[in-house]
């Protein structure tokens, strides 16, 4: 057999040992190569939302800045939005299944619902979500099973309260009108809840539908031609999306509104009430990060709010010529003069 011989160090080598010890240091470098890769890989999460909502996406990236995650640095984030077109949905959940993101952070119950629908490994993280157990996204909220978990706005619990609100601030009103969405699968349900608010206070309710910001000009023609005297606003993701334009229209047709969105309140609407949705979503990230480190959605509660919020814009009601009973700017907690 041929030898080999290193002279500098008097020593020989065979070929038989050099493959030995070669495959001994592979073996030995292996596991230190796929730590490596582990360490310097960078969670992805997706975002997924019917229409654009960058103050909550601002939020949510907050929350994880919070706990330690920086975009472009140990995570990732690749936000899909519909753009107010719920059917594309599904095929943007099915896009970011593809990619085979870490979590999917579903924002409203239409994105939620087509993420559901798109996997049942990758878990999900729900935000902007009414009615959870009712829309078949969890089996319960103490216990919501399967690869879903987030927070509710409780949103279906408050539909009454609006027109309530709206009639206390304006004794007068007995003609209230009612935007919906008609592609949003919790507003169906919502509209009677609110019939049954508004027949207990015996005002009727104008429901009008709008599933396309193409059609919110006839829309308030519509309400116009049943002269409503009020409107209430159900929370939705093209809606918020829309806010400045409704808030607009509003003033335009001198329609004092309710927002189920406390947010187009402060923007120039009458009022707004409901949950601290940015605190929402600053929260949903701490699911996120629960996931992450190793938690099973089927482990985390469904979280729900603890406190609501009403607020008041009063630049908005000296405008519209109206005077708002100082019985319920007492019970207001923000009142923007």
């Amino acid at each position: 057999m041929k030898q080999f011989r290193i002279s500098n160090f008097g020593f020989r080598i065979w070929p038989r040992a050099i493959s030995i010890g070669a495959l001994a240091l592979g073996i030995l470098a292996a596991p230190l190569v796929a730590d490596s890769q582990q360490a310097s890989r960078v969670p992805r999460i997706g975002y997924l939302s019917s229409a654009p909502d960058m103050p909550l996406l601002v939020a949510f990236r907050q929350g994880l800045r919070d706990l330690g995650w920086v975009e472009g640095q140990n995570i990732a984030i690749e936000v899909r939005s519909a753009e107010g077109k719920y059917e594309r949905l599904p095929d943007l959940a099915a896009e970011l299944v593809r990619l085979k993101v870490d979590a999917i952070f579903a924002s409203t119950t239409p994105a939620a619902l087509a993420a559901k629908h798109a996997t049942t490994t990758i878990p999900i993280v729900i935000g902007f979500v009414a009615d959870p157990i009712g829309s078949g996204l969890v089996a319960s909220l103490a216990r919501p099973g399967g690869n879903i978990t987030g927070w509710t706005h409780l949103g279906r619990e408050l539909r009454g309260k609006y027109v309530e609100l709206l009639k206390e601030a304006i004794p007068a009103a007995t003609r209230i009108g009612l935007l919906w969405n008609p592609t949003n699968p919790i507003h169906g349900p919502s509209l009677k809840d609110l019939q049954t608010a508004a027949q207990a206070l015996k005002v009727r309710l104008f429901p009008v539908g709008v599933q396309d910001p193409k059609e919110l000009e006839s829309a308030f023609s519509a309400l116009a031609r049943e002269r409503a005297d009020a409107l209430t606003v159900l929370p939705d993701g093209m809606f918020l999306a829309q806010g400045d334009r409704i808030i607009a229209l509003a003033a335009r047709s001198r329609l004092p509104a309710m927002y189920g969105v406390t947010e187009l309140a402060k923007a120039g609407g009458l009022m707004g009430y409901g949950v601290d949705f940015p605190d929402m979503y600053r929260r949903g990230a701490a699911f996120v990060d629960k996931i992450l480190k190793g938690a099973k959605p089927a482990d985390l509660p469904v979280e729900e709010p603890t406190r609501f919020y009403l607020i008041i814009n009063l630049k908005t009601a000296k405008a519209l010529g109206l005077t708002i009973p100082q019985s319920i700017l007492l019970r207001a907690d923000q009142v923007i003069q």
